[in-house]
């Protein structure tokens, strides 16, 4: 992170630390009223009360990412600040956690991207556009699967695979707020996780 992003942060989260001790109130809006209230008067106290909600759930997800709890904390810092700027972006057609899980794994995708020392999609299962369509995996193969080599699989294959399967089935998001999120078509999209699945059952089975 560079020096002015930890400038900035520090000044925002001086504010979100009088969010959390002081507006209390805040804490009754929903992330749409929250939202709303944010980007129409670019309150940072209010975004203090964002932060709060959804901090460690960003954190978490850039554990993924990074190679360790302090790089993964900076990457936190960074889309905070980054999502300040762009929460006008929200349209409120899908859930907020949701859009947010995406802004997150795009910021982090674009991170990893920049870092040459990094080859995060060496291992993946590449199909390309003239392959056959991977046979059809059903869900309950994957509810099947152990959690430890599930786990390990998903971390075998393409970032935006794993990202739409957690988005599909740990998140809960709908084909429709898919659509949203993603701005894809829902038949691209059902493509994408039937290839996604596939994938993650061949890494799946390499594991011992």
């Amino acid at each position: 992170m560079t020096f002015l992003k930890k400038l900035c942060f520090i000044i925002i989260g001086s504010e979100f630390s009088k969010s959390s001790s002081s507006n209390t109130v805040h804490d009754k809006y929903t992330d749409a009223e929250l939202i709303e209230q944010i980007v129409k008067n670019k309150d940072a106290l209010l975004f203090g009360e964002l932060y709060d909600r959804y901090s460690k759930l960003v954190y978490n997800k850039c554990l993924g990412f990074a190679k360790s709890n302090s790089e993964a904390e900076d990457l936190t810092q960074d889309i905070f600040l980054m999502l300040f700027v762009k929460l006008g972006s929200f349209k409120g057609t899908s859930k907020f956690s949701t859009w947010l899980y995406s802004f997150t794994y795009n910021f982090c995708v674009n991170y990893v991207n920049r870092n040459k020392e990094r080859k995060i999609n060496d291992n993946s299962v590449k199909f390309d556009s003239q392959e056959e369509v991977p046979v059809e995996v059903t869900d309950n193969l994957l509810l099947q699967m152990q959690v430890d080599k599930l786990k390990k699989a998903l971390e075998l294959i393409a970032p935006e695979d794993k990202t739409l399967l957690l988005l599909k089935y740990q998140d809960g998001a709908s084909i429709k707020e898919l659509e949203d999120v993603l701005e894809m078509k829902s038949s691209a999209i059902k493509m994408r996780l039937k290839r996604a699945k596939a994938k993650v059952v061949e890494m799946y089975k390499t594991i011992p």
